[in-house]
């Protein structure tokens, strides 16, 4: 008997997902490449800003972290063992204290609906702003 694992083909690993993604697919990538065309001078902007795309108005509805369901888009975050021991403890003690059986990035995603609500709200005095400016 073969201990080979089976994996997945090419077509299973690239495969269109229904969802709405923020990096967008190679089709759609190509397909604007070639139906662009140079923007005239009238159109573009005399000062040159740093955001190039306008800001998105987050609603109520925008502020509620997703909770369980599948998540297609992925960040990389490094944690010091103290931080991961930390989150790992709050985890715990959710479990233990309060009966909510949560996963770190359950946890991890709600604090940062929490903490962009309060940037939201407060701005300058936010939370993060303070933590970040050192104070």
């Amino acid at each position: 008997m073969s201990r080979r694992v089976s994996l997945p083909g090419a077509d299973e690993l690239f495969r269109q997902t229904t969802t709405l993604s923020a990096v967008p697919s190679q089709k759609n990538a190509v397909a604007e490449e070639f139906t662009v065309e140079a923007p005239t001078p009238a159109a573009v902007p005399a000062k040159k800003s740093v955001r190039t795309t306008s800001r998105r108005r987050v609603n109520n509805f925008d502020r509620s972290p997703s909770g369980r369901e599948r998540h297609d888009e992925k960040i990389t975050v490094y944690l010091s063992p103290e931080e991961l021991y930390d989150l790992e403890q709050a985890r715990l003690a959710l479990r233990g204290d309060l009966g909510l059986a949560v996963d770190r990035g359950r946890i991890v995603r709600e604090s940062l609906a929490i903490i962009i609500a309060d940037l939201e709200t407060k701005g300058d005095q936010s939370i993060i702003a303070r933590r970040l400016r050192g104070r």
